[in-house]
């Protein structure tokens, strides 16, 4: 299936906002989890450590599904990110077994 990466990159109110809505988050996440379409997800971090925003690798049908599902994320709906896109992509390294 076809990879896709959500970028998000957090506003002003992005590490206030990521704690209110850091669970909804999580469980928006889990339905891909359990379907083992995710294969990455974590924070961004700026140079001092801090979150700054989110990459998630998972996988969907095509570019539509992946920009369907990124609309739907708490962080997104809530404006933890400032912006955010939905990109394909493709694994080279690891290669895959």
């Amino acid at each position: 299936m076809p990879l896709f990466a959500l970028i998000g990159r957090d506003g002003a109110r992005g590490a206030e906002l990521r704690k209110q809505h850091r669970e909804a988050h999580l469980a928006n996440l889990k339905p891909l989890s359990d379907a083992r379409a995710l294969r990455f997800a974590g924070p961004l971090m700026d140079e001092q450590g801090a979150p700054c925003g989110s990459l998630v690798v998972f996988e969907a049908t095509d570019l539509t599904a992946a920009r369907s599902f990124a609309a739907g994320d708490p962080y997104v709906i809530e404006g933890v990110f400032a912006s955010h896109e939905v990109i394909a992509t493709r694994q080279v390294f690891p290669e895959e077994k």
